[in-house]
């Protein structure tokens, strides 16, 4: 009977020794002797105690937090830069015998090809084009990671740090873009206004009925403004007579 009893403790040791739970969005990896046998699916898995080693391999999106970089552009304006990136594993086999830390090594390449593409780009550029700056840091990096079984998704660049007199730089620069176009919409708008006034010139040119209507109404808006003074048109062929010198 004890006998027995040993023998279901033992079964029982063996089945908690040897079962192992996978998450749905882990893979199991198996190494027999420190030889790789292959991947373990999702589910409850068993393993030869003693003889097997299995390894998690989480897949899902993993996001990294690239920390800030000190760089200089291409027109020798020191800043700082950070980033985001998100990746995930896509060969578990790969990403655990391929490299020794995968989160770590990847998390390197992201920041010496940060480091990298800013500093070959200049500020106003990478200010205007950062799509285009975050798609080719991706690209850098994906192909970099690729041996190791993992697949880079997207790359963001987060915060872009300037120094105080850059930063009093650039708001000139804005104030003085903003006066230039108001200046632009101005002169613009006085142009307009002259084109009118030269095509109403050309009519009241040909009916002079019209520069009396204008006269009277302009006699209305006075008089409707509460207004004190009244200024009177005359021609100034009426006072010729005034200025001729005597003979």
């Amino acid at each position: 009977m004890g006998s027995i009893f040993l023998l279901v403790l033992a079964a029982i040791g063996v089945f908690f020794f040897s079962a192992f739970k996978i998450r749905a969005y882990e893979k199991g990896l198996i190494l027999r002797f420190g030889v790789f046998k292959g991947l373990k699916e999702p589910g409850l898995r068993f393993i030869i105690p003693f003889v097997d080693e299995l390894t998690r391999v989480d897949q899902r999106v993993i996001t990294m937090d690239i920390p800030p970089q000190d760089i200089i552009t291409r027109d020798n304006v020191s800043i700082k830069v950070n980033a985001v990136l998100y990746f995930r594993v896509v060969d578990p086999a790969r990403a655990c015998l391929n490299v020794e830390n995968y989160l770590y090594a990847t998390s390197q390449i992201s920041q010496t090809t940060l480091r990298s593409v800013i500093g070959q780009v200049e500020l106003d550029d990478l200010l205007a084009e950062r799509d285009q700056i975050n798609h080719k840091i991706q690209e850098i990096i994906d192909q970099h990671t690729d041996p190791w079984g993992i697949k880079v998704t997207s790359v963001e660049v987060k915060d872009i740090d300037l120094p105080q007199e850059m930063q009093r730089a650039m708001a000139r620069q804005a104030e003085a873009e903003r006066e230039r176009r108001a200046k632009i919409i101005q002169a613009e708008g006085e142009f307009q206004a002259s084109e009118k006034l030269t095509a109403a010139a050309q009519v009241m040119s040909k009916e002079p009925i019209s520069v009396q209507l204008r006269y009277l109404e302009t006699l209305k808006q006075i008089s409707s403004e509460n207004s004190s003074t009244v200024l009177f048109p005359m021609p100034i062929n009426l006072l010729e007579g005034f200025f001729k010198p005597k003979s």
